[in-house]
């Protein structure tokens, strides 16, 4: 079934260190930014043990949003918990890479 009048943002984070320790506490901390309100759900994974040409399985962690507008995952942005997310959680990821997407 597809998603309808959905605005999907997905976020791939590379780690600094890719271990345990930082992997579980960018983990932890995305689980309590999910408590943002506009955030309809969410999901938090690590990269599947696949081996195709086409597959970049080089990230960390990925934490794929689904939001019920634009308008929404604008507010999350600017929202204090994902400031306070960035600002105690940066250290961790070397590279960050997002996808948002609307709709076809």
């Amino acid at each position: 079934m597809q998603l309808q009048n959905t605005f999907i943002h997905h976020v791939y984070f590379w780690l600094n260190e890719n271990n345990d320790n930082n992997r579980r506490q960018l983990i932890e901390s995305l689980q309590k930014l999910s408590s943002v309100t506009t955030i309809q759900q969410f999901h938090i994974v690590v990269p599947a043990a696949t081996d195709r040409g086409v597959i970049d399985n080089s990230y960390s962690v990925s934490w794929m949003l689904l939001f019920s507008s634009a308008g929404d995952q604008d507010s999350y942005q600017v929202d204090p918990i994902h400031l306070d997310f960035v600002k105690t959680c940066s250290h961790l990821w070397s590279k960050v890479v997002v996808f948002d997407s609307v709709n076809a």
